[in-house]
């Protein structure tokens, strides 16, 4: 089954879904021993996903012993990561070339293939002058592809109006059937600036699934959810509209993957998001070594959503409360952030 790929920058192809490595960080989604999850990315690169994101827990340092072990023969994957300030620092250029190093040096690389840079407090702007010192790095070969992680549309316009087009190739951010706020604007600056959005939350942890179909709303701290599931049950609740027009949600998506052949809840949920051109990749968060949905994401790409299909979406979502979010949780990234 061919999996489809799209362009992060001009020498860089890459297939349209990736393997999310959040999961490893915390035993709350279970465990496996280093070898199972080496032998669990060996899979899913045979498989055509070549492309592993994120820093969490032991991920950098796992994909670096995983293709510090693959045959010379084998061609190198693809990975993302991240730098993220969450504390005020003296931003200099050997801090930054420190912050590049080390995760080059946990990734095996001598080169990172993406890195992904978050800033959390916007009042101090010298995350302008970090992004100009990644640029320097990229510049002499230790950064091939420089993104965002959960910036907002007004600082995402004022890097790209700052350093220019092609500064950076993407920016990582929540977007799902629930979660539309990257439709407010950020969809725009793609279209103008040439950067993709990596798409997290796709499946809001996995609740936007035949699984939950049918389910009575369970309650946040009863055991049965990880917490990537509280996060988005939460966000359901809370801002996006109730339990019960969750569950009519599911059932439409029910029907329309019925209509497909009977493809899953949660292939729609993926290709919906992928359908929206300024979205290159869905990063599908991945419990290597313990669970295995690679065939069932590689049906994503065996049909196209019909305009009866997106309709019928949209009139789920105009029962919702998924338009107001932009204001009532903020812009992409706002969560992550103090008022």
């Amino acid at each position: 089954m061919q999996v489809e790929q799209f362009t992060l920058s001009p020498a860089t192809r890459l297939p349209r879904i990736w393997v999310g490595l959040w999961q490893l960080s915390s035993n709350a989604w279970g465990s496996a021993p280093a070898q199972r999850v080496r032998d669990a990315m060996t899979t899913h690169m045979e498989k055509g996903y070549i492309a592993f994101a994120d820093h969490y827990g032991p991920a950098e340092v796992l994909f670096g012993q995983f293709i510090r072990n693959l045959p010379a023969d084998i061609p190198r994957p693809f990975g993302a990561t991240k730098w993220c300030v969450f504390a005020p620092m003296e931003v200099t250029y050997e801090r930054v070339q420190a912050a590049v190093d080390e995760r080059r040096a946990r990734m095996n690389t001598q080169r990172l293939d993406l890195l992904q840079f978050f800033w959390q407090d916007y009042r101090d702007r010298s995350y302008i002058t970090a992004i100009e010192h990644l640029l320097k790095l990229r510049s002499i070969g230790k950064i091939r592809n420089l993104g965002l992680c959960n910036f907002d549309t007004a600082r995402t316009e004022e890097i790209c109006v700052t350093f220019g087009r092609g500064s950076i190739v993407s920016n990582q951010v929540q977007f799902s059937i629930i979660d539309v706020r990257p439709l407010h604007g950020m969809n725009d600056l793609c279209q103008r600036y040439g950067f993709k959005v990596l798409a997290y939350g796709v499946l809001c942890g996995g609740l936007l699934t035949d699984r939950w179909l049918g389910k009575p709303e369970p309650e946040l701290y009863s055991g049965q959810l990880n917490p990537s599931q509280r996060k988005y049950l939460d966000v359901i609740l809370k801002a996006w509209g109730t339990w019960d027009l969750f569950q009519r949600l599911l059932r439409l998506l029910r029907d329309i993957a019925d209509r497909h052949g009977g493809v899953s809840i949660a292939n729609i949920a993926v290709r919906w998001v992928l359908e929206h051109q300024f979205v290159g990749a869905a990063i599908l968060g991945a419990r290597l070594g313990l669970s295995d949905n690679s065939d069932d994401n590689a049906m994503v790409f065996t049909f196209s959503l019909t305009e009866r299909d997106k309709a019928d979406i949209e009139v789920i979502l105009a029962q919702s409360r998924s338009r107001n979010m932009i204001m009532s949780i903020g812009d992409c990234g706002a969560e992550y952030r103090a008022a």
